[in-house]
C-alpha cells in the first residue's frame, strides 16, 4: 500500500480494491437507514402530490443506493473490479440528489403544518443548502485544493 502526503501534509494510504469495495458497500449501508418516508398530516391535494413526489424521489434514492449490493451479490460476491467500484460510486452519488430533494420537500410540508410561518420555505431551502454543501461542495472543494497542490 502506497502512502502519499495530502494537501494538509497528512499521510494518506492507497487501499487494495477489495478493501475499497468493502468500505464503499459499508457507506451504502450507512446511508440507507437515513432514507425514510416522512409522515405528514392532512394535506391539500397539491400538497399530497408534493408529498407523493417526495416519496418517489426517496424511493429512487433507495433503489440507487441498494443497487451496488444487489449487483455485487449477483455478479460475484468474491470478485471486485474497478468497474464495480466506479459504478457503485456513481450510483451512490446519483442517489444523493433525489434523496436531498425528497427529504427537503417533506421537511417543507411538515414544517408548514407545524410552524405555519412564512419562514418555512426558507428553512427548507437552508436544509437543502446544508445537504448540497456537505455532500457536494465540501468534497469538491477538497478535491480542487488537492489538484491545485499537484496531489492526487
Amino acid at each position: 500500500m502506497a502512502e502519499n502526503p495530502n494537501i494538509d501534509g497528512e499521510r494518506k494510504e492507497s487501499l487494495p480494491l477489495s478493501k475499497a469495495a468493502e468500505y464503499l458497500l459499508e457507506e451504502c449501508r450507512m446511508v440507507l437507514p437515513g432514507i425514510q418516508a416522512l409522515f405528514a398530516q392532512k394535506l391539500s391535494t397539491p400538497e399530497q402530490q408534493l408529498h407523493l413526489l417526495a416519496i418517489g424521489l426517496v424511493a429512487v434514492a433507495v433503489a440507487l443506493i441498494m443497487t451496488p449490493a444487489a449487483y455485487h451479490r449477483q455478479e460475484g460476491a468474491r470478485v471486485v473490479t474497478e468497474t464495480f467500484l466506479r459504478l457503485s460510486t456513481r450510483l451512490l452519488l446519483w442517489s444523493m440528489l433525489p434523496l436531498a430533494i425528497g427529504i427537503c420537500l417533506d421537511f417543507y410540508l411538515i414544517a408548514r403544518i407545524i410552524l405555519k410561518g412564512t419562514l418555512v420555505p426558507l428553512l427548507a431551502v437552508l436544509l437543502f443548502a446544508v445537504y448540497a454543501g456537505l455532500w457536494f461542495a465540501l468534497p469538491r472543494s477538497r478535491r480542487l485544493k488537492r489538484m491545485a497542490a499537484g496531489l492526487k
